[in-house]
């Protein structure tokens, strides 16, 4: 593929060299833009499964979701009425128990730059299929004031999916409306994103069915709207270029100059450079990709981008790949074809 605008032939060809002898039977609906010019491509792994994949196709797109999350936040930050060192406790509900650790006290910053000490997943649940469906309010909150930390918040790095969730818990109390309701009017709507979702499925589109990594076919995620921070979108490729377009300033939006926020870095831990719900990666070539990986249970998602270049990439799965490779390799060598897609770049996967 060469290093100028990927055609939507090249970009097929990749997806068929990723996916050639793979049993898991996965389809990928997969986007790069370069400069505007936009290759779309689908493609299925397994041509006599039956399954099948177009524009109108919802996949749940995972932990992409956060980056969602941070762009709300950056817009309230930007309207002045919260700041990224202000105290936890100042979004949510008054009277809301927040940890702390030996008077260290948690901070939005702290949130989205995932060094806040808050764990992945701290509640215990037998239904390892849909593993956030039964979690209220109540849980969430009685979770967090019963959550000790082991150590002061912004000291270390902790990929945090309870994080995620009391912030997009804490955004929708602070706006008096449900966080889907927030999403679309803050977010999706101004990028014309009509077709994104997180319990309210717009009319025509289909949702995809999950998949293990060995073809099986396995039920969706579901969550609390208001939880739904750590990964409860679900979206088109259409819509999900869209959002790429704007992270890339290539689409005029209220929201737009609000995204270009969310990835300046904010400071990490443990030598990370991480914006706000963004992994910031430097390569060895000096081009700097601003990236987030994603999945569920049958669901991968990979989203990075490149703002200096203008070139983005954005790969969508029906198929949980994390223990077979997962995307993120293949999506940084669309990112930059000069990258076999083999590499490793300079750090592991990120959980989603």
């Amino acid at each position: 593929m060469s290093a100028i605008a990927a055609s939507e032939n090249d970009l097929r060809a990749a997806l068929e060299q990723r996916f050639k002898g793979d049993r898991s039977g996965a389809c990928i609906a997969a986007a790069v833009i370069e400069n505007g010019t936009i290759a779309k491509a689908y493609h299925c792994g397994d041509a006599k499964s039956g399954r099948s994949i177009d524009d109108r196709t919802a996949f749940e797109i995972g932990s992409v979701t956060k980056t969602m999350v941070a762009a709300l936040l950056a817009d309230l930050i930007g309207q002045g009425e919260i700041a990224l060192d202000d105290p936890l406790e100042k979004l949510l509900p008054p009277g809301t128990a927040v940890p702390s650790f030996n008077g260290s006290h948690i901070s939005i910053r702290h949130l989205v730059a995932d060094n806040s000490g808050l764990p992945s997943f701290p509640w215990r649940t037998t239904d390892l299929g849909n593993p956030y469906a039964r979690l209220t309010e109540p849980d969430l909150l009685g979770t967090l004031a019963e959550t000790p930390l082991n150590r002061a918040p912004g000291s270390q790095r902790e990929y945090s999916n309870f994080a995620f969730m009391v912030l997009s818990y804490a955004l929708a109390k602070h706006s008096a409306k449900d966080f889907e309701t927030l999403l679309r009017e803050r977010l999706l709507s101004p990028l014309g994103m009509d077709d994104t979702y997180i319990v309210r499925r717009p009319p025509d589109v289909r949702v995809a069915e999950g998949h293990f990594s060995n073809g099986r076919p396995t039920g969706p995620w579901d969550v609390h709207v208001d939880l739904a921070g750590a990964g409860g979108v679900r979206a088109t490729l259409p819509d999900m270029v869209r959002y790429l377009e704007g992270q890339l300033g290539l689409r005029d939006s209220s929201i737009t100059p609000v995204l270009a926020r969310t990835q300046e870095p904010i400071g990490g831990a443990d030598g990370q450079a991480a914006g706000m719900a963004w992994e910031i990666l430097p390569t060895e070539n000096g081009r700097t990709f601003v990236m987030h990986p994603g999945g569920t249970g049958g669901f991968s998602t990979f989203f990075a981008f490149d703002r200096a270049a203008k070139r983005g990439v954005v790969l969508l799965s029906d198929t949980a790949l994390t223990d077979v490779g997962g995307l993120r390799r293949l999506g940084l060598h669309l990112l930059d074809p000069s990258l076999p897609v083999g590499h490793t770049a300079h750090r592991g996967d990120c959980r989603s």
